[in-house]
């Protein structure tokens, strides 16, 4: 079965039609910033690519090899190399012996040690399965080492962690930079997609309105952070945070201070404001 069904099937460990010649396989490893799981993507029919093998759940690894049972895999590849997209690689690889393809990153914080590109991955990269080529577009930003990867004919766009399904991304300096992000989305956005295929959640029809609404989105939280700064004076980034971050679930603001870091970063890349003594202030 080719036709993506009406209704999204979100079960752990099924493989899901979610496009012609692509299949997901949803990971066991929902929460706040993972959404339903970690997607998997088998891309292509008898001669394919797993991309974004997920986490190294094996179970997770199980459903992915029996999957792909009777069919060539040409490649295990990843948009980027954080524990809940690559660590998979290393257990599929041995089963099954296809070569692992991605990326290295600036900084090693956040990111999968178990992962090893058989052969290095950067942008301009081919792919061919049977369905047609994938295509790396290198959008460092959420991680330096981050790989979009762009389906020329069928003009699908598979983005990781760069455009998700539900929420906007974390960006984690020091390997992740808020600037690299923003130009990263003006980037995809000239790829003219007509759908995007992201790293958690469901498939977006609507490529050009989503990565619009992401970039003013951040330039809005941009204005919340320049507001705060005149507003509060010198202050650190937890005295910042609660004030930027005020329509966030406390909850979640223990990963929201990584993109206030990044925010606070780009604007002192900018000469707009500087860092002295632990405090921030605008310039």
């Amino acid at each position: 079965m080719d036709e993506a069904p009406a209704t999204a099937d979100w079960i752990p460990g099924r493989c899901v039609p979610v496009a012609p010649g692509v299949r997901r396989v949803l990971a066991p490893n929902p929460g706040h910033m993972t959404g339903p799981g970690t997607n998997t993507y088998l891309v292509g029919r008898e001669r394919l690519v797993i991309l974004d093998p997920g986490p190294a759940i094996d179970s997770h690894v199980a459903a992915i090899v029996a999957a792909v049972a009777g069919a060539t895999v040409v490649a295990i590849a990843v948009t980027h190399t954080h524990h809940d997209h690559s660590a998979a690689a290393a257990p599929l690889h041995a089963a099954l012996g296809a070569p692992r393809r991605g990326a290295a990153p600036r900084h090693r914080e956040f990111h999968d040690a178990t992962f090893v590109a058989d052969l290095p991955t950067g942008d301009g990269a081919i792919l061919d399965t049977d369905v047609g080529e994938l295509l790396a577009v290198a959008t460092p930003g959420h991680a330096s080492n981050h790989l979009c990867w762009f389906e020329p004919g069928e003009r699908r766009l598979y983005t990781g962690d760069h455009v998700l399904g539900t929420v906007s991304p974390v960006i984690l300096p020091p390997d992740g930079d808020m600037s690299e992000y923003l130009d990263s989305l003006a980037r995809i956005d000239a790829l003219a997609a007509q759908a995007i295929l992201p790293g958690h959640g469901p498939v977006l029809e609507q490529p050009r309105a989503v990565i619009a609404a992401l970039i003013r989105h951040r330039l809005m939280r941009e204005q919340r952070v320049l507001a705060a700064l005149q507003d509060l004076g010198p202050a650190s980034i937890e005295a910042l945070l609660p004030r930027v971050y005020a329509d966030v679930d406390p909850a979640l603001h223990s990963v929201a201070r990584y993109s206030l870091e990044a925010h606070l970063l780009k604007l002192e890349h900018e000469c707009r404001a500087r860092l002295a003594d632990g405090r921030w202030r605008a310039r």
